[in-house]
């Protein structure tokens, strides 16, 4: 009998709020993903910065604000922040 090594697919779950892809990105939103490829250096837009892809001023916003609070030397380095922000996430089974 052969073993079946399949990894279970993991079920996706729908969200509610309207996720604005790369390739739909028009005006203002795609405006505003260019804008998150520019400060963070990466190509792919994560589906945490997309949720906002509906209010691309919004978005902007809570760009700089991450960038300030999140991103910015304190009390703690980035990487730190970085772990604690991973493993939160993982806690809450969130993909992002």
């Amino acid at each position: 009998m052969k073993a079946n090594n399949a990894k279970p697919e993991t079920p996706r779950t729908e969200t509610k709020i309207k996720i604005t892809e790369d390739a739909a990105a028009t005006g203002d939103t795609a405006a505003a993903y260019d804008y998150w490829r520019a400060g963070s250096g990466r190509q792919q837009v994560p589906g945490i910065i997309k949720c906002f892809g509906a209010r691309p001023d919004f978005l902007r916003q809570v760009v700089e604000f991450s960038n300030t609070i999140h991103f910015s030397e304190g009390h703690l380095n980035r990487r730190t922040k970085e772990m604690i922000a991973s493993h939160v996430s993982f806690l809450n089974r969130c993909p992002y």
